[in-house]
């Protein structure tokens, strides 16, 4: 038991330092910094660690990248929503590619809709300037590339059996 802990504490801080990491290689849409590597992250950790896990990796890539400047906190709702929708259908289904539209859905929709009052209030964007549903897309865009390339690594982890040491 404390084996498999160790072993999922071990890849959930390597998760974050890959989703920290690759937040370098983000590009702009609509004021937003999408970051494709933090849903290949959220995908991996739905499917390898479970709910606790699967969100604490979010949460601390998200913090993590605020902190160093590399992310703006549209990074919580883009990230946490994906994370919890992707590892609750996994979980659910133990298919991969509904955890992957989980994680699509809840990213660009939901968390797309959130970062509106976020980006207001706390980005001092007037509301003006942008609309209620102005993230969905480049939150889209982000999950959709991220998704593509989390389902290449886990089939490719699933072919390896590395999959199995965390179950």
């Amino acid at each position: 038991m404390k084996d498999i802990k160790l072993k999922k504490l071990t890849l959930s801080a390597i998760l974050i330092a890959i989703a920290v990491v690759g937040s370098m290689f983000s590009f702009p849409i609509f004021g937003s910094k999408c970051a494709p590597i933090q849903h290949i992250v959220n995908i991996v950790s739905a499917v390898t660690l479970g709910p606790i896990y699967a969100l604490g990796v979010a949460f601390s890539s998200s913090l993590i990248r605020n902190l160093l400047g590399l992310g703006t906190l549209l990074a919580f709702p883009g990230s946490i929503f994906g994370a919890f929708l992707s590892v609750l259908i996994y979980k659910k289904t133990k298919n991969l590619n509904f955890s992957i539209l989980g994680e699509v859905f809840g990213t660009s929709i939901l968390g797309g809709l959130s970062a509106y009052p976020i980006a207001i209030k706390f980005l001092g964007i007037p509301n003006s300037k942008i609309s209620f549903y102005s993230f969905i897309i480049p939150f889209f865009i982000s999950t959709f590339v991220g998704s593509i390339v989390s389902d290449i690594v886990i089939s490719y982890l699933k072919k390896t059996n590395i999959l199995n040491n965390f179950n």
